[in-house]
């Protein structure tokens, strides 16, 4: 059979474990056919890009399946009739990731300090006085009102 990788968002107000259901129904749904669900990952509530259907989060779940294409179109139609399910995505891949996804790898990679919160580099803290000078007269400095209109033809 072949492989393919779904990823839905539902609505916002809806709950984590509300989430989890939705996708052991989806996961039922496939078994019925045939099929079965590999992987369930939940990605979390996370920010969408724009709104939609007057959501501006959603809850993402990405679901690796192995099974026959008609319960894959049976399982979209269900998720298409669902009203909890704002999008989804699906594509067929020759093989299924083994481990976690890239977007739970960027997670953990989220948890590392970032590059600002360095506190081990000696900090300038002298007051503004008391920093090193031109000590030129200001006539010998270069302007650049002065330099621009030397070239000028009146």
């Amino acid at each position: 059979m072949p492989f393919y990788e779904t990823v839905f968002i539902a609505r916002q107000d809806v709950t984590g474990a509300q989430v989890e259901a939705l996708a052991d129904t989806f996961a039922g749904i496939v078994a019925e056919q045939g099929g079965q669900i590999t992987k369930k990952e939940y990605w979390g509530l996370r920010n969408l890009t724009y709104r939609i259907k007057k959501n501006r989060k959603g809850h993402y779940m990405l679901l690796n399946i192995d099974a026959s294409p008609a319960a894959v179109a049976e399982m979209e139609r269900n998720m298409r009739i669902n009203e909890d399910v704002l999008r989804l995505l699906t594509v067929k891949v020759e093989a299924l990731e083994e481990g976690p996804s890239a977007m739970l790898q960027s997670r953990a990679r989220d948890d590392r300090p970032r590059r600002g919160d360095r506190d081990d580099r000696p900090r300038d803290d002298r007051p503004r006085d008391d920093r090193p000078r031109d000590d030129r007269p200001r006539e010998d400095r270069p302007r650049r009102d002065r330099d621009a209109g030397e070239g000028a033809t009146a």
